[in-house]
């Protein structure tokens, strides 16, 4: 017997836990990044995001009044092993223990994330990810965490977005570590990410458990009338963009980097590709929108450049509204990779709006038209043969949307973050009562 489809909504735990140093809780990399005058817009501070870490059974009941029987989450490192290696935080275990449990017993599906990006700072002053250390420090605590909770959740997500923690935090900066690599060390940097998801696969596959990878991932788009260059470029992003961090997984071999001057991926181990190859039960999507790539100008840095897609809606971070491109996405994952791919499941799929409470009630028809657009582009996916098993909205509750600050909202419900009151928006009653048309639930009251 298959098991149901999956409707969730996504976290992070760094945008909405709060709480930095409670409980045992250490530093991640996200607590000194965002401490830097200038990193965070207008200088907003994570310390308390939504305030999860105290109000998540608040939160929990909104995931029940909501319908989802699935909510992908993450676990903080730093709350479970604060230094990165060495002694376990019990009292960080007990609080992830405690949500599970929550969970289970509303019918709600755990379905945690293990990296969303909060490295603990102890481990970024050892050399981090470019550092391979890092990645057996990794398997590590995901095998301290499946100890304590793989007898109640059975399907796991090991990092997510590793393409965009590589570039927005170790190539262009704007990102924690905050670094400005040369692309050798970006590449070192991507293979002890691969390197730490197949080593974090086997301690849990031993456990009996699955493990998953979630990408960032864009269809890439050619102007009209591409030239040869413009194809190249298109090529040599979707090499880095999209490639990257699925072809070791999928393939057992990197894509082709030479565009990025790199005839191989510097810090490959012999072995490590078979530590890496197959390591996926499934491979979470994250897809926002497609991406416009043209040949760079003479003496650019990077083999590509990337257009402006006109003529569509766009959400408030300015990013173009394609639902195609997901349908697009996910059918062109199994016709690349065929029968080595395992199933999908969409993992974040959202639109930041600037949401505002007006007599209580919070409208936004965008949004709304977002999910039922994106939703019938996973339908349509589907319809094609492609074995999508979910799907999340990113997010619940507005959060700390990482440099942005609190200026883009995400969630399905408005939150005040003066006073942490939470406001269910429109779209949060249109998804439950998608949900309850799709599963046969009965809908509530938002």
């Amino acid at each position: 017997m298959s098991s149901p489809f999956l409707w969730g909504v996504a976290s992070a735990a760094f945008q909405v836990e709060g709480a930095p140093a409670e409980d045992g809780r250490a530093p991640s990399i996200w607590d000194t990044f965002a401490a830097r005058p200038g990193a965070v817009r207008d200088g907003h501070s994570p310390a308390v995001a939504c305030d999860h870490y105290h109000r998540w059974p608040q939160d929990v009941d909104l995931l029940d009044r909501l319908g989802v029987n699935a909510y992908r989450f993450s676990i903080a490192w730093p709350r479970v092993v604060p230094q990165g290696t060495g002694p376990v935080n019990k009292a960080g275990l007990d609080f992830y223990e405690r949500l599970v449990d929550a969970l289970l017993e509303r019918g709600i599906t755990p379905f945690p994330t293990l990296f969303h990006w909060d490295l603990p700072q102890a481990l970024q002053d050892a050399g981090g990810w470019s550092a391979r250390d890092t990645a057996r420090a990794f398997a590590d605590y995901a095998a301290v965490v499946a100890d304590r909770l793989g007898d109640r959740v059975p399907r796991w997500i090991t990092l997510n977005e590793p393409v965009v923690h590589m570039a927005y935090g170790h190539a262009f900066g704007n990102h924690a570590p905050g670094l400005t690599l040369e692309v050798p060390e970006l590449l070192t940097v991507a293979h002890h990410l691969l390197l730490a998801h197949g080593l974090a696969a086997a301690e849990l596959r031993s456990r009996g458990l699955e493990a998953l990878l979630t990408n960032n991932l864009t269809p890439v788009r050619a102007p009209q009338d591409p030239t040869g260059a413009d194809l190249a470029a298109g090529a040599a992003y979707d090499a880095l963009h999209n490639r990257l961090f699925a072809d070791p997984v999928l393939l057992g071999s990197y894509p082709d980097l030479s565009a990025f001057g790199a005839a191989e991926v510097p810090g490959v181990h012999e072995g490590d590709l078979a530590v890496i190859a197959g390591s996926a039960d499934g491979i979470g999507v994250n897809y926002y929108n497609p991406s416009l790539v043209l040949a760079p100008d003479e003496g650019a840095g990077l083999p590509f450049a990337l257009g402006e897609i006109t003529g569509v809606p766009t959400t408030a971070f300015g990013w173009p509204v394609v639902p195609e491109g997901l349908t697009d996405t996910l059918v062109g994952l199994s016709e690349r990779y065929g029968e080595a791919l395992p199933p999908l499941y969409v993992t974040e799929n959202g639109c930041s709006r600037e949401d505002t409470v007006a007599d209580g009630r919070v409208a936004d028809p965008e949004r709304i038209a977002y999910l039922e657009s994106h939703i019938a582009a996973v339908d349509a996916a589907r319809a094609r043969g492609t074995d999508v098993r979910g799907y999340f909205v990113w997010t619940l509750t507005d959060n700390f949307e990482w440099a942005e600050g609190y200026h883009q909202r995400f969630g399905l419900v408005h939150v005040d973050h003066d006073t942490q009151v939470r406001t269910p928006k429109d779209s949060f009653a249109r998804y439950r009562d998608i949900i309850a048309a799709r599963t046969g639930a009965p809908g509530s009251a938002a």
